[in-house]
């Protein structure tokens, strides 16, 4: 299997580079990122457990999908694929905000992303892929922040970020 690359940008997100994703990871160098956030009418988000077996944060809950936007790709375009990638689904995504984190692991990789926030809203169960996500499941985003502060060792540090700085570009209500 082809390691895909990641599109390194500079503080104003503008490309300056290409790079393999798991050496972006093990380098911390900035790179381009998108995270997906599905709503439904009832105003819950569909989280999603990462797989079990992920290089990193494996078995953490976050949003609904979240990747890297490929070479000539958008944002929208590149959340959409991986919405179908690992949820089973595609629909209508909007670009909310973007903000840049740097986020060091236990293994030694290092998540250093320019990162793009996308909304959509959909109402079925997802069709998960098992080799991309181990669960999925409804919450409000009360419940998501009042469990994040009960257990933040369940969930990924920028899905904590971005409820932490960035709530109100994903309240939707």
């Amino acid at each position: 299997m082809i390691e895909e690359n990641v599109i390194l940008v500079n503080e104003k997100d503008e490309q300056i580079g290409l790079m393999p994703k798991l050496e972006a990871h093990e380098k911390g160098v900035l790179h381009r990122a998108f995270s997906v956030f599905v709503f439904n009418d009832n105003n819950e988000l569909m989280l999603q457990q990462r797989a079990l077996d992920k290089y990193h944060t494996p078995g953490l809950w976050t949003n609904t999908c979240c990747s890297h936007q490929r070479d000539g790709e958008s944002n929208i375009e590149a959340g959409r694929r991986r919405l179908q990638e690992e949820m089973g689904f595609v629909t209508a995504l909007e670009e909310s905000t973007s903000f840049v984190y740097k986020s060091p692991f236990e293994n030694g990789l290092t998540e250093h992303e320019y990162d793009h926030i996308l909304i959509g809203h959909y109402n079925d169960a997802p069709v998960i892929n098992p080799e991309e996500v181990a669960a999925w499941k409804w919450m409000t985003l009360d419940a998501i922040k009042a469990d994040i502060k009960v257990n933040p060792e369940l969930y990924t540090s920028w899905f904590k970020i971005i409820f932490d700085k960035f709530y109100e570009y994903i309240n939707i209500s």
